[in-house]
């Protein structure tokens, strides 16, 4: 029977790649709930739908993000008190973040609802694909507040020492989701509304099922109960996580002038090609992700107690096993640029190639991608926001914007797609620089 891994224990690859590796699934697995959406509207419902949901699809991730920043922020400051030895005040801020991220999302539900009309003409939506950005996005808004608590658990579960737990509850979602799309839409013919109404019963278990595990008595290290309001908590988990929030808003803003760039210089087509770009780029980069959020919880232990030597055998494991990760993943897109794309877009012969084109050129990024996105994390676990924070907003947003909007003026089309290498690897750059600056502050 192999015995429970805890957050106090020392890692070696072996056992860091096990603790980490239900986030890294459960990451992946949260990823494929617009994918499968994708592929579904894609070659059921049609490319006039398809282009909408990629359209869309930003404004709602950047309202799913508050989740993020209070998980990834919350996370950080509830392990370092629980590493301080604190259990009650941690559990005390757990609760306060679980209940505020609930009702903020009902907030933020019922403005975007109002306003998910006026943004779609924004982003350049107009006629019958107007309509289904509206729709879709009304229907997906209805099940925000679990959303955002599906982002939340996502990083409490692993703070909780509970990843299994975790990954359980993210691949029964997962599943959900695949099994009404393909009732809803492949089955009833219900639209792009019956891909919507998947996601959102999907969502619905994310977020749902952990509120109830937690407030039952369990076995995990947190608990929710009763509370105080403690502002200085809920302000230090805003900043620890804002540069969470801060890339997946950024994300999405690039992906609206990724989209503005590609009716510029590719019509309809680009838009479609970027947005089976950017189903894929969710899956790799979400396993990049997952194994920064599970790895934040021990670094935010070993601050808290003060074992720098434990950080620095983390970090040092950490980089090889990313540098190898990094690797793999160009090699398996290259490979599978052509079988991707023909899932998704076989029907059409031009946006194939298109699509198989822009492939060939941005999975070169997965190089560099994993570094940026696991030094932005280590400062989060490390309780310095600022420099976290930093480091995402330079790399989804000004390097981002910069470079598409520079190298098409050189390249043309595929100065887009060669903007996301540019931007990923100067973001590596500077996590690097970051990491190695910081390292006498924190003792690693």
């Amino acid at each position: 029977m192999r015995t429970k891994i805890q957050l106090s224990d020392h890692f070696n690859y072996r056992k860091l790649l096990r603790f980490t590796l239900p986030s890294i699934l459960m990451m992946v697995f949260t990823s494929v709930y617009s994918v499968v959406d994708g592929f579904f509207v894609s070659n059921y419902v049609g490319k006039t739908p398809f282009t909408a949901v990629n359209l869309i699809m930003p404004f709602l991730m950047i309202l799913g993000a508050f989740g993020f920043m209070f998980g990834a922020g919350g996370s950080a400051l509830v392990s370092k008190l629980m590493g301080e030895g604190d259990r009650e005040k941690a559990n005390s801020c757990f609760s306060l973040l679980v209940y505020i991220a609930a009702a903020l999302g009902v907030v933020l539900a019922v403005a975007g609802i109002f306003v998910v009309r006026p943004v779609s003409v924004l982003l350049g939506a107009e006629g019958e694909m107007l309509d289904y950005c509206v729709l879709y996005g009304r229907i997906i808004l209805a099940a925000l507040p679990a959303f955002m608590l599906q982002f939340l658990f996502q990083s409490f579960f692993v703070a909780a020492e509970k990843p299994q737990l975790g990954l359980v509850i993210t691949v029964v979602s997962g599943i959900m989701n695949m099994v009404c799309d393909a009732l809803f839409v492949a089955l009833f013919k219900w639209g792009i509304a019956g891909a919507a109404a998947a996601t959102v019963a999907s969502q619905v278990v994310g977020g749902v099922v952990p509120v109830i595990y937690f407030f039952c008595p369990n076995k995990s290290l947190l608990r929710l109960g009763k509370t105080r309001f403690d502002i200085k908590a809920v302000l230090k988990s805003c900043a620890n996580g804002s540069s969470e929030l801060m890339s997946n808003i950024s994300m999405s803003i690039v992906s609206m002038m990724y989209n503005a760039q590609l009716m510029k210089y590719a019509g309809a087509d680009g838009v479609a090609a970027y947005g089976v770009l950017m189903y894929v780029n969710f899956i790799f980069l979400a396993a990049f992700i997952g194994y920064s959020v599970g790895t934040a919880p021990v670094i935010g232990f070993n601050y808290g107690a003060g074992n720098g030597g434990e950080m620095k055998g983390i970090l040092k494991k950490s980089m090889v096993m990313i540098s190898i990760f990094s690797v793999v993943m160009c090699a398996l897109a290259e490979g599978l640029a052509g079988p991707l794309a023909k899932l998704y877009v076989g029907y059409d012969e031009n946006l194939l190639s298109l699509t198989v084109r822009a492939f060939r050129f941005a999975s070169f990024s997965f190089l560099f991608s994993g570094i940026a996105i696991f030094g932005s994390s280590f400062f989060t676990a490390l309780n310095n926001g600022l420099v976290s924070a930093l480091i995402s907003f330079l790399r989804t947003l000004v390097f981002q914007i910069a470079a598409v909007m520079l190298l098409p003026l050189v390249f043309d089309v595929d100065g887009i797609w060669i903007s996301i290498i540019v931007a990923e690897l100067l973001a590596a750059v500077l996590s690097a620089i970051f990491i190695l600056a910081k390292r006498k502050r924190y003792k690693y």
